[in-house]
């Protein structure tokens, strides 16, 4: 199985895309994972935030392939604790499943279109975060929970 994180946009803080790589390097001793950046929308200063969202739905959307499980990261979400996301991989990992892919959206959320698209809405807490720092989460996350699987030392419970 492959596990993609989309994100819209790039990493502006030069010490978030260090963290973030080093834990994409983590990972890659655990699954095959790929961090895409789809580019930002241009002129949204002359776009509703409906338009925005679609535009960024759109590009959402081409970048899925037919049998992907998109799961998006969204505020209204469920959920989990760092036991229960390496539970929720392992299972999609035992389905047979080619690729699972993690949408960050953009700062209105998503479209219609990708909601109806999506299998699950995973919230990483009720708290607000940048953008810029769910990627550094959701990676390290991904990198918790492969050592919680292999009963590796790096989480405490």
């Amino acid at each position: 199985m492959t596990i993609k994180l989309l994100v819209l946009g790039k990493t502006d803080s030069a010490q978030l895309s260090q963290l973030i790589e080093e834990y994409q390097n983590r990972l890659k001793h655990y699954i095959k994972f790929e961090l895409e950046i789809i580019p930002d929308i241009k002129n949204t200063k002359n776009l509703s935030e409906k338009q925005q969202k679609e535009k960024e739905g759109e590009a959402i959307l081409n970048k899925l392939n037919p049998t992907d499980l998109l799961v998006l990261l969204d505020e209204n979400g469920k959920q989990k604790t760092s036991v229960e996301f390496s539970e929720y991989l392992q299972k999609n990992m035992n389905s047979g499943l080619k690729q699972l892919v993690f949408v960050v959206g953009g700062p209105y959320g998503f479209s219609e279109a990708v909601y109806q698209k999506s299998r699950s809405k995973i919230s990483l807490s009720k708290m607000t975060f940048s953008h810029q720092m769910v990627r550094l989460f959701m990676v390290e996350q991904l990198y918790r929970a492969f050592t919680i699987l292999r009963n590796e030392p790096y989480h405490h419970q």
